[in-house]
């Protein structure tokens, strides 16, 4: 495995070596990851050996600068990342991707330099690892409707308000909090962001939320009942905050995609192995042609999903803005996901039904990604608005 250690500029390195780095992540989820998955699904929980082994790896820094003791990963190299991590089940990725993704980009993006001095090289080494409130009991799709009150009081902000579904709350150091700061103004403007710590007076962790899939990934309520967070831990300007939610979302939604690209190739290598050596009316299921029509499908629609990605990351790496094609990517690929994991089901039969084989677990995990960072319906209209304004 190869750990680029704080200072170093893993993006220096020659083409080999970096391909050796990406086959070395392969070997990872192939020959240690996929072997646990159903450990994993069994006792909720990523063994902490392994989190151990991704924090040696660098895992936890992959796209957090090399100045702050990251990988520095382009956009492009994160999604690679994304989609072989897809191959196993999400919590595997999850437990590191909050670090990388929507946890750390706000700090990335919008953070002071104390900030990032400050909380960017423990993310990278996985000292701590983040999470992202922006979601409350009353407020999901509608987030800019959100509740929750920073009021200045001195040198602090007193933040009141509970959010909701937060991935990695139960084991999160800190959290970027979205939060209203000018309760006079309606919808977007008036929310700013914050770090906050979790050993804040104030804020507390509800139970964990007891979910349909992703076993290993936990999500509960975060609580603040009078936190008081300094005033040098808001990111960014007052008001700024949902732009700075949104500008994460972004980058969040092509990581969602990769996974989905990830997941569905694992799928249908299983559906490629089972249609071979399961036999039917005297011969493998693979020979009968409605069998190969579904497997093309998958294919097809897989690979369209991936050449989707590929293009808007790439388009990111060049310094263009991408709402609009991260919208349709993610949609796309998340969409796409669940119709593979449908027709693996229906081509294992029975045995697509049953904990025996990965399939069911990959059905009920993949369906979350057309929730995760916006509902398709919220990418819908994202499109259709930037469709509009453009």
């Amino acid at each position: 495995m190869f750990h680029f250690p704080y200072g170093e500029n893993p993006m220096s390195i020659d083409h080999s070596t970096r391909k050796q780095l990406i086959d070395s992540l392969e070997k990872f989820v192939r020959e240690r990851l996929i072997p646990l998955e159903a450990i994993v699904e069994k006792e909720d929980r990523i063994p902490s050996d392994v989190i151990e082994e991704m924090k040696t790896m660098g895992l936890f820094g992959l796209s957090i600068p090399e100045e702050y003791g990251g990988l520095g990963f382009n956009m492009l190299d994160d999604v690679t990342v994304n989609i072989i991590f897809g191959h196993t089940t999400p919590p595997f990725s999850t437990i590191f991707g909050t670090n990388i993704g929507i946890g750390a980009q706000g700090i990335v993006i919008d953070g002071t330099e104390d900030q990032k001095k400050k909380y960017l090289p423990q993310m990278a080494s996985g000292q701590i690892i983040s999470a992202f409130a922006l979601t409350e009991p009353g407020s999901g799709s509608d987030a800019a409707s959100l509740k929750t009150t920073a009021i200045k009081d001195g040198s602090h902000y007193v933040l009141n308000g509970t959010k909701r579904y937060i991935t990695n709350a139960p084991e999160a150091g800190i959290f970027t909090v979205m939060a209203r700061s000018d309760p006079k103004t309606p919808g977007s403007a008036g929310i700013s962001a914050f770090i906050v710590e979790r050993d804040s007076p104030g804020l507390s962790i509800g139970e964990c939320d007891v979910k349909m899939g992703q076993q290993g990934t936990h999500t509960a309520d975060v609580i603040f009942d009078d936190c008081r967070v300094p005033i040098e831990n808001r990111l960014g300007n007052e008001g700024q905050g949902f732009k700075t939610a949104m500008k994460v979302l972004d980058r969040g939604r092509l990581r969602i995609a990769g996974m989905s690209v990830g997941a569905a190739e694992r799928l249908i290598e299983e559906c490629v192995v089972y249609a071979k050596e399961r036999i039917q009316f005297s011969k493998p299921l693979a020979e009968f042609q409605l069998i190969q029509a579904m497997l093309a499908d998958s294919q097809a629609e897989t690979y369209a999903a991936r050449c989707m990605l590929i293009d808007a990351a790439t388009r990111r790496d060049n310094g263009q803005v991408i709402t609009m094609e991260a919208a349709s990517t993610k949609m796309f690929a998340s969409e796409m996901v669940g119709r593979v994991a449908d027709r693996a089901v229906q081509l294992f039969g029975g045995a697509g039904y049953m904990s025996d084989y990965p399939i069911e677990r990959f059905y009920r995990g993949v369906r979350l990604f057309r929730i995760y960072e916006g509902t398709t319906q919220i990418q819908q209209i994202i499109i259709a608005r930037e469709m509009l304004k453009n």
